[in-house]
């Protein structure tokens, strides 16, 4: 990507700090995009049917926008916060606050997540009856494992990353290549199994998928921990993105091809990628060695999103719009209190959430839930973008500048959809509803923090 003459904001952290080059920060997004909730969707899609695969993607278009507008974004600001810092050097302190606040819940919410899709797959070896006293010991175990990962120091985290990153990608790829060979036409019909009309169906498949694409903008948000980030960040914002959909894809297209729908709702196929696993080879233990696969994609995805869960309070407090606590760094240059309190948060929704439903709503409510609160970020930077870019036009080719507003527009569009389609499948008003009444809880929170940091906020750069 050429760069643009546009007027830069550089990261405030010192050279020091920067443990992660584009290897590194490739890692972070393929680790942070493909975490459990690939593993686990197959079974959370189960009530629309193989028409999901539609859904999935319309979710990798809008991710593709959203990967392509942040690397372009972060050439022109790549600030600690990434989408934070976007939308508050174009809207001012109090958007930014909602910006930060917003993708803060989705960073430990979907935390919780992570670990509650993790579970599924130990529990492929332990807990079989899933009791919820022991789901809820495994979960925590799984959230303060990659916090005491973090707390040791950026460099630690970052060769963690490497090495889970491609842990995680080598059972993919086999599956993504080999089982298409195993697929049964015949498993794809009937092709909407959800009793609603087709557009219904996509739309709430999609709202779903949203949750396996979040990370795309990772990069960006720990600018201040990456080197040369006006490099690196677009780099391996694109070439993590597009690698973890063309797995995506196939591999979903797989599993649905080898596992009927109506197979992948019942409870006991809830690790759908060891199943196929075992259809592929025959017997169990090749579905074992999935199972562990997995939980090591999600140890190592709960260890860069717990860095990116301190990244953005970090970013805050800096500015003023978070309290000072969040922004002191410890004697390992990592912000402790945001590594210690986003996990502790974590760990409070997944207690709750068991203690109040099954694992499989545990699971969509919490992924719907940082959907909505990761949309509203993405949708603010996509404004920023459109907004910028207008004001760009005497200073950049005419062409790069109509390509990056259609960019905008259509991550803009994706993440209004996502907003909209975020709701749950159930008879109970509140179950249905569950996404969008814990967002709003989450950020009823953030109002009096907000009120008692206007004191303290430092003024925004203006692009």
């Amino acid at each position: 990507m050429a760069h643009d003459t546009l007027p830069r904001q550089r990261p405030s952290t010192a050279p020091a700090e920067r443990a992660m080059g584009l290897t590194q920060s490739t890692a972070l997004v393929v680790g942070s995009i493909i975490a459990v909730g690939i593993f686990s969707l197959p079974y959370s899609l189960a009530s629309y049917g193989p028409i999901s695969l539609v859904a999935l993607v319309l979710a990798t278009v809008g991710a593709a926008a959203l990967a392509f507008m942040f690397a372009v974004m972060s050439r022109r600001m790549p600030a600690d916060g990434g989408p934070y810092a976007y939308a508050r050097a174009a809207f001012g302190n109090g958007v930014g606050f909602a910006n930060a606040w917003s993708y803060w819940v989705t960073a430990w919410a979907g935390n919780a997540a992570i670990v509650v899709g993790c579970v599924f797959y130990v529990e492929h070896f332990v807990n079989k009856g899933g009791s919820a006293g022991w789901s809820i010991v495994i979960a925590l175990a799984g959230l303060w494992i990659p916090a005491a990962v973090n707390l040791t120091g950026v460099r630690n985290m970052a060769a963690f990353q490497v090495v889970t990153t491609i842990l995680k990608i080598v059972p993919l790829a086999l599956i993504s290549t080999v089982g298409l060979f195993f697929i049964k036409p015949a498993n794809f019909t009937p092709w909407n199994t959800s009793g609603e009309s087709n557009l219904s169906a996509i739309g709430g498949a999609m709202a779903i998928c949203l949750f396996i694409y979040l990370g795309v903008e990772t990069a960006a948000v720990a600018a201040g921990k990456v080197r040369d980030p006006e490099r690196n960040i677009p780099r391996s914002t694109v070439l993590g993105t597009l690698a973890s959909a063309v797995v995506y894809l196939l591999s979903m297209v797989v599993v649905f091809g080898i596992i009927p729908a109506a197979d992948l709702a019942k409870a006991q196929n809830r690790a759908s990628y060891s199943v196929a696993f075992n259809h592929i080879v025959g017997g169990t233990w090749a579905g074992d060695v999935v199972a562990a696969a997995v939980v090591v994609s999600g140890v190592g995805a709960l260890n860069g999103w717990t860095m990116i869960c301190a990244e953005m309070p970090l970013a805050a407090a800096r500015d003023g719009l978070f309290p000072a606590a969040f922004g002191r760094l410890s004697s390992r240059r990592v912000p402790a209190i945001g590594i210690v309190a986003s996990t502790a948060l974590a760990s409070a929704a997944v207690v709750v959430s068991y203690l109040g439903t099954n694992g499989s709503t545990v699971f969509t409510t919490l992924v719907l839930m940082t959907g909505i609160t990761a949309a509203v970020p993405y949708a603010f930077s996509a404004l920023a973008q459109l907004k910028w870019r207008w004001h760009d036009d005497h200073r950049v080719q005419t062409a790069r500048l109509w390509r990056d507003l259609v960019v905008a527009v259509v991550a803009l569009f994706f993440s209004l959809a996502f907003i909209y389609y975020s709701r749950n499948t159930g008879d109970s008003w509140y179950v249905v509803w569950g996404p969008f009444l814990m967002t709003g809880a989450a950020g009823l929170v953030g109002i009096p923090v907000y009120l008692s940091q206007r004191g303290h906020m430092t003024e925004p750069r203006r692009q």
